[in-house]
């Protein structure tokens, strides 16, 4: 069990839905504080109500555009001034419209890059004067399979801004070690969320005959990890990451699947 979390001031951004609702769970059920970084409030309350009433830690929302340096650095201080710091940030807002590249508008490009990887670092600066003032800290990035590993049509800004947040991974690692920090990062594969339910179970059934484990994956399945890298028993792990598929990118064809 890692319990070495307790207590502590946990920043989950985009924690008021999908995955990052789910890594604001797990930790609160081991004791966190949780601040839920997010724009809408509605969800946000939602997501915070749930987690006080299963027990074990606490969750509040504080608003946030985490693509703009002003709303995170109100965001990070007002979370320090709340809970006498903050011990791990788990960077997870994500936008992924699908639009394939012919009838993308350079506008969108430009917006999914901004939530998705400018974000991440965004955040980390903002948070590292408090790693500093307590020569340890905590980040997990929220990546995913598709863009560093897979491909998918109209995925193509939200497969770039994956995988440019592991490209700022290695440097961020060498960089936040100073602050005796670490930063790993976590790639989904197809997980059941929110935004899935509306495609129907034929097309869940699909998406889940194609993975080994032959379901998809649960969004607590990434907050486990999640917690895994946050605990101070990963303390000698950074710049690394961790697919969490259920298997999914390890077959090399459909007959592979069939043979199982």
């Amino acid at each position: 069990m890692l319990s070495s979390v307790k207590g502590k001031s946990v920043i989950v951004t985009g924690g008021s839905k999908g995955i990052g609702r789910g890594i604001a769970r797990v930790f609160a059920r081991e004791g966190a504080n949780v601040a839920i970084a997010s724009r809408g409030d509605a969800a946000a309350a939602v997501a915070c109500d749930e987690i006080e009433q299963e027990g074990g830690g606490t969750a509040y929302h504080v608003p946030c555009d985490v693509s703009d340096w002003d709303s995170v650095r109100s965001m990070v201080e007002s979370v320090a001034a709340r809970s006498g710091g903050v011990d791990v940030l788990c960077a997870n807002a994500g936008a992924f419209p699908q639009t394939k590249i012919v009838d993308m508008d350079p506008s969108e490009w430009d917006q999914v890059l901004a939530t998705n990887l400018k974000s991440a670092f965004l955040c980390v600066k903002a948070c590292i004067p408090h790693f500093d003032n307590a020569k340890k800290g905590r980040v997990v990035l929220t990546s995913s399979i598709t863009g560093p590993v897979t491909g998918f049509p109209g995925w193509s800004h939200y497969g770039a801004s994956k995988s440019g947040q592991l490209g700022f991974l290695k440097t961020a690692a060498m960089e936040l070690a100073r602050y005796g920090t670490t930063i790993n990062a976590v790639m989904p594969g197809n997980i059941y969320t929110e935004g899935l339910q509306d495609l129907g179970e034929e097309y869940l059934k699909t998406m889940a005959a194609s993975i080994p484990l032959k379901r998809l994956g649960d969004v607590e399945d990434i907050g486990h990890a999640a917690l895994f890298f946050a605990s101070d028993e990963a303390g000698y792990i950074t710049g690394q990451q961790i697919v969490v598929d259920g298997g999914q990118i390890i077959p090399e064809s459909l007959e592979a699947i069939e043979e199982i």
